[in-house]
């Protein structure tokens, strides 16, 4: 039997960049707990927002509008026409508020999805019999797909990472890290469009009303970056996982993760991480799936494609309603809608499974469904309030519309290239997420200025948009901020007790850099190569 103290004196010393990582790492901690709950930041920086207006307005700080020449001068809220705007615009700047709307009407159908079990069984199902030498790249592309389930990907896919690497005789740890850092890292990377995209889609057209006030990103525009995106990260997990992090699980491994593999690490094909059953293993979730469970997917799957097969039918006709002007499709009814419409799928799709492994057996229970969900949502909710306020206020006051002329020109003037401002955004926007975890809280601080800043450039909301989902994106997995990094962490040390910290660091923090690296040159790539991020998303 191995003790507790002796697994403690056995555990490897960092390495001196390991030490300093954890130095870093330590600092972030400290200053990202200082940080208060982003609600009241924004209410902060609402009041913060109230002194800057009335001191540029006394200096009379303005620029010239490229439009039509005139000058745009900061207002103060701090006046009478500031108070009364704030008055009088509190009810409608929350209930206008774009993600608002697209968010409910999103959610009502994922969680009817989601509380009838569609979206466990669909990740549980693409991760059950993975042949050994697959299963790196299984879980990383399955961890892509499951954004689709929000929050909830995590919650799912880090147990069951370490499920499927344990079944097919490969350390469990190396697994839930796998999965971990495919949903963190890779979160705003997808072969399918999720719920997000409708979120920030909508706070990035809000952004852009700043310069052209008929601009609409839609939730697709960076659908095609996104697909290619989920296969090279992908791939990027794959080849850090199998070269770097198996030799890494294997040295590092303590006696009592050994003992409870019943041996010592033996080569296998995966690269000499063989580990299995921990001694506490037996709580996790089974991957293997009900008779019923495999029939609600069989059905699930023929709803979504009679679906599909409908709404395509619709918009076939030129003169189809879901058409645009001039029977237009990408400025279309179709595609300016397709959160309702993702909503509808994923509502069909969750009934359909529901009554076939009876978690639906009543009409009741569809909207006792969609309730619990919304619930769940709440935070958010409340987050979108203070968030809807401060957007309109500095909307108002014309701060953002100044700095983005003032930065646009001085960018400009300076002779800087544009590869050079993407890299800039990329590093400046990946350091504040260590510590500002929160996407859309984020994109909606930062998207009002850089949004408008590089369309004055000439570039496209929707190239901005795809900025932001690489820097918001591959820092996730090393900040101790994020709630997942620590849920991470509770189920490394199911197998490996003594981890911590520092351990669960020193396996993100090389796929975390990589990702970053490989999806920054993707992106500039994909830019001079002038490809469409999404359907009817131009470059520039």
């Amino acid at each position: 039997m191995v003790t507790k103290t002796t697994v403690e004196t056995t555990v490897e010393k960092p390495t001196a960049s390991v030490a300093l990582t954890l130095r870093v790492l330590g600092v972030v901690e400290r200053v990202g707990n200082r940080l208060p709950h982003p609600f009241w930041l924004f209410v902060i920086l609402s009041g913060v927002l109230l002194v800057l207006s009335w001191a540029l307005h006394a200096l009379g700080v303005s620029a010239a509008s490229p439009a039509d020449g005139g000058r745009v001068v900061v207002r103060s809220l701090v006046s009478d026409a500031g108070v009364t705007m704030m008055l009088d615009g509190l009810i409608d700047n929350y209930a206008t508020f774009p993600p608002l709307g697209v968010v409910l009407v999103v959610m009502l159908g994922v969680s009817v999805a989601d509380r009838a079990g569609l979206l466990t069984a669909m990740l549980r199902a693409a991760l059950a019999k993975v042949p050994v030498r697959a299963v790196t790249f299984v879980v990383a592309f399955t961890g892509m797909v499951a954004h689709i389930a929000s929050d909830a990907a995590f919650v799912v896919m880090i147990p069951l990472g370490a499920i499927a690497y344990r079944s097919v005789g490969r350390n469990p740890v190396l697994g839930a890290v796998v999965a971990f850092v495919s949903v963190s890292s890779g979160h705003a990377a997808s072969p399918l469009v999720t719920p997000s995209d409708a979120t920030l889609a909508a706070l990035t057209t809000a952004a852009a009303h700043t310069i052209d006030p008929a601009y609409t990103v839609t939730p697709v525009a960076n659908y095609f970056f996104s697909l290619v995106s989920s296969v090279v990260l992908a791939l990027v997990v794959t080849v850090v996982a199998e070269t770097l992090l198996t030799r890494r699980v294997a040295m590092t491994a303590g006696p009592e993760e050994l003992a409870a593999a019943g041996s010592g690490p033996a080569t296998t094909a995966g690269g000499g991480d063989r580990a299995t059953e921990p001694a506490d293993g037996a709580d996790l979730p089974d991957l293997s799936l009900t008779g019923d469970e495999r029939r609600g997917l069989r059905s699930a799957a023929a709803t979504a494609l009679v679906l599909l097969a409908v709404i395509a039918a619709a918009a076939l006709p030129a003169a189809s309603p879901l058409r645009g002007e001039h029977g237009a499709v990408i400025d279309s009814p179709l595609v300016h809608n397709v959160a309702v419409f993702l909503a509808l799928l994923f509502f069909a799709t969750g009934v359909v499974y529901g009554r076939a492994v009876g978690a639906v057996r009543r009409a009741r229970d569809i909207p006792d469904m969609m309730a619990r969900g919304l619930h769940d949502l709440t935070p958010v909710l409340v987050l979108f309030f203070a968030i809807s306020q401060f957007l309109a206020y500095f909307k108002w006051t014309k701060i953002g519309e100044v700095m983005a002329i003032s930065g646009a020109r001085l960018l400009d003037s300076s002779g800087v290239p544009l590869t050079l401002i993407f890299v800039g955004v990329i590093v400046v926007v990946s350091v504040m997420n260590l510590c500002l975890t929160s996407g859309s809280a984020m994109w909606a601080l930062i998207g009002p200025v850089f949004v408008p800043m590089l369309m004055l450039l000439h570039v496209a909301p929707e190239t901005t948009w795809a900025l932001y989902r690489i820097a918001d994106s591959c820092t996730n997995a090393i900040t101790p901020m994020s709630p997942y990094f620590v849920l991470c962490l509770g189920f490394v040390r199911r197998y490996r007790p003594t981890a911590g910290i520092g351990t669960l660091m020193s396996l993100t923090l090389p796929v975390s850099l990589a990702m970053l690296l490989v999806w920054t040159l993707l992106f500039l790539a994909w830019y001079t190569a002038g490809l469409p991020f999404g359907p009817g998303a131009p470059v520039h």
